[in-house]
């Protein structure tokens, strides 16, 4: 799928200590397939859904503590430029930008909040080739404690227009849209007392699957654990869980008697 609009996520790849289990938790669960790049590109592994790009795994580097973790990555037209911005807006560039062969340029960047997200300006690889269907790619969400300050941090660095479509000490949450465009591509949640102290602000991704009681169960079978049950909402029937190796992500099925949008 070319041609991804300066600000719409692009690409998920996930960090893990243990790439063989991963290709078991992943392959099991999504029916992914697997293709080692090799020792040049650090053995990531692309992951494929009926052939076509889903997703990234990658080893942790050598030195670097063994934690498990999805990484979210927004389309960029300019990686470089998009640094400059980044510092501007009152983020922080952590790596990069970084020429990765012909494939494209990477960018990793914390927003105030400290939530870490990537940035992937194309090369031969624009990004996902398949999303929105069972087993892809389906919805991203930014989880922060300082939205006063990372609300407009993305907006200024995407152009993004916030829909405030919840607030309140309950449950805090906006949506963001692309300029000119009218579909959302992107969440913001503000995290409360209810969720762990020691819960760091994340980029959190979200899978669409056929079942999402079907897939939770799935994900406890293979060593994963739930942290949120499925629930329905207007968008679908989601759940939060962890892999086996700590990693944390979302599924998203249909509702009862309906779609995920």
């Amino acid at each position: 799928m070319a041609g991804f609009v300066e600000g719409a996520p692009c690409w998920v790849d996930v960090m893990l200590p243990d790439l063989e289990a991963g290709r078991r938790f992943y392959g099991e669960l999504f029916g992914w397939t697997f293709e080692d790049a090799g020792e040049e590109f650090g053995s990531y592994h692309e992951a494929r859904h009926d052939g076509k790009s889903a997703a990234g795994m990658f080893p942790v580097p050598a030195g670097q503590e063994p934690v498990a973790a999805w990484n979210l990555h927004f389309a960029a037209s300019d990686a470089a430029g998009l640094a400059d911005r980044v510092a501007a807006a009152g983020g922080k560039v952590v790596d990069g930008p970084t020429k990765v062969g012909d494939v494209g340029t990477q960018l990793l960047f914390s927003d105030p909040g400290g939530a870490v997200v990537g940035a992937w300006q194309e090369g031969t690889r624009a990004g996902f080739a398949v999303q929105g269907v069972p087993g892809s790619f389906f919805w991203p969400e930014i989880y922060t404690r300082d939205k006063e300050t990372v609300d407009p941090f993305y907006e200024a660095v995407f152009g993004y227009a916030g829909q405030q479509v919840a607030e309140g000490a309950e449950f805090d949450f906006k949506l963001w849209s692309l300029p000119g465009q009218e579909y959302p591509v992107a969440g913001r949640l503000q995290m409360n007392e209810y969720y762990p102290p020691e819960l760091a602000a994340h980029a959190l991704v979200y899978f669409k699957v056929a079942d999402t009681d079907a897939a939770v169960a799935k994900v406890r079978e293979l060593g994963g654990t739930v942290t949120r049950e499925p629930s329905d909402s207007p968008f679908g029937r989601s759940a939060h869980v962890v892999d086996d190796q700590g990693a944390r992500f979302a599924l998203m099925g249909p509702a009862a008697g309906g779609d995920a949008h």
